[in-house]
């Protein structure tokens, strides 16, 4: 396994064709306010690439968006929600089809409430990931090789969880809910880039 760091954008032809991991890496929590710092993304066959933007970033990234505007590419997440606000606010691109590891985990892990990626490469993996990195300085001007083995790690396993989950969900019988969940998650991320994401729009409540 190799992690690639590449600057403002992906290098052409680097990827193999199917589906691809995708995750980043922010400033903080709040899409509009912290900046998108970090992208990463691999094809399964064992590399992962992050891309890093500068700060005065105009997110101009052909390759990469060609990648993740391709609609007949499924891309991978965990906590899609989150990752799909955050590539639409700032590089202007819908990275969908979708597939979300922590949607598929609450569908079918039901016997427990722990649906983070490192619980769920631990115990349908049998393989650790460290996230002492996950609060750090995304946006400093080097990023350490434990920020960069970090970033990897969060793509470097789902591939695999989504084969996985795929078995998982046609075996209890919820994979046609969960597609439906996951084709929902383009629009989930608008609402709250829209002001609605503390808000659930489909409850009976006024507020």
């Amino acid at each position: 396994m190799t992690v690639h760091l590449h600057e403002e954008d992906l290098p052409e032809g680097v990827l193999a064709s199917g589906p691809v991991a995708v995750d980043t890496e922010t400033m903080g929590l709040i899409t509009p306010r912290d900046r998108l710092c970090l992208l990463q993304i691999s094809d399964g066959g064992g590399d992962e690439h992050l891309v890093r933007f500068a700060p005065d970033s105009s997110f101009d990234a052909p390759n990469l968006k060609a990648v993740l505007g391709d609609s007949g590419r499924l891309k991978l997440y965990h906590f899609a929600r989150f990752d799909l606000a955050a590539i639409q606010h700032y590089m202007n691109v819908t990275a969908s089809p979708v597939f979300c590891t922590k949607i598929a985990s609450k569908l079918v892990r039901t016997y427990t409430d722990r649906h983070g990626l490192k619980e769920l490469v631990r115990e349908m993996l049998g393989k650790d990931i460290s996230k002492q990195q996950q609060s750090s300085d995304w946006g400093a001007p080097e990023l350490t090789d434990a920020q960069q083995e970090y970033a990897a790690s969060d793509v470097r396993y789902l591939h695999s969880l989504h084969d996985k989950f795929r078995i998982r969900l046609e075996r209890e019988g919820r994979s046609e809910i969960a597609q439906a969940c996951f084709d929902f998650l383009p629009t989930r991320a608008r609402l709250d880039l829209a002001g609605w994401a503390e808000h659930d729009i489909f409850s009976h409540e006024s507020t």
